[in-house]
């Protein structure tokens, strides 16, 4: 996740990066949004992407894995 936004206005961009590239840096692909200071939806999340992602052998963090997670729960 790429950290974006104001001060104490955190907003995240859920991203594809390399390993080696930093939190901030260098990124492959964005499939979506973090706002955790909204309440209800605040995850947009690009789910075909995702599936694409993943299936190229991309390991998501843990937050990111309950995010794609929730997202398939209210797709199906």
């Amino acid at each position: 996740m790429k950290r974006i936004g104001c001060k104490n206005n955190p907003v995240y961009r859920i991203v594809v990066a390399d390993s080696r590239s930093p939190r901030d840096g260098k990124f492959l692909e964005e499939i979506g949004t973090y706002q955790p200071q909204l309440k209800g939806d605040n995850v947009k999340l690009n789910l075909d992407r995702t599936k694409y992602w993943l299936g190229r052998g991309a390991q998501p963090s843990d937050t990111v894995a309950s995010f794609i997670k929730k997202a398939e729960r209210a797709a199906a």
